[in-house]
């Protein structure tokens, strides 16, 4: 069975913070939330990751409802909890202890295998002029790219 190419991308998160360091994560979904999530019908609006005893869950992440689900359908924002190993979680929940990071979602994806992964981020929100200079950035390199063309 081949499991088609999906890859949602979390856009405003790498504008909005500095990324750290990344980390992919398997996503405890049920069976009309990963029908959804092949459908790329996935919103990564506002959503974020927090520990609750000693587990990471990702709050606010909007899967749309799957038409055909019937009665064994989903809630469309509810938590969902993160499959880390121990040594992962001990490392990250310190790091956001120390020094004030934040844990975003950068993009979803399904694997090889069929599993359903999200790649979190460990950052740091970024100021008004740290924007500024990404969208400067981003200016020059569409420029540069227009003239080799």
């Amino acid at each position: 069975m081949s499991t088609p190419n999906v890859y949602i991308k979390n856009r405003p998160a790498t504008f909005e913070y500095a990324i750290e360091d990344r980390l992919t994560a398997g996503i405890m979904l049920t069976g009309s939330e990963i029908k959804s999530v092949r459908l790329s019908r996935v919103s990564f609006n506002d959503s974020y990751c927090l520990f609750d005893n000693g587990e990471m869950w990702l709050k606010n992440l909007h899967i749309a409802e799957y038409v055909n689900a019937g009665y064994a359908g989903h809630i469309a924002v509810h938590d969902r909890k993160l499959l880390l190993n121990r040594k992962e979680l001990n490392k990250w929940h310190n790091k956001i202890k120390e020094k004030g990071f934040t844990i975003v979602p950068l993009n979803m994806f399904i694997n090889d295998k069929g599993y359903a992964k999200v790649e979190i981020g460990l950052g740091k929100g970024k100021k008004l002029h740290d924007k500024r200079e990404s969208i400067k950035n981003r200016d020059v390199e569409r420029e540069i790219k227009r003239y080799l063309k």
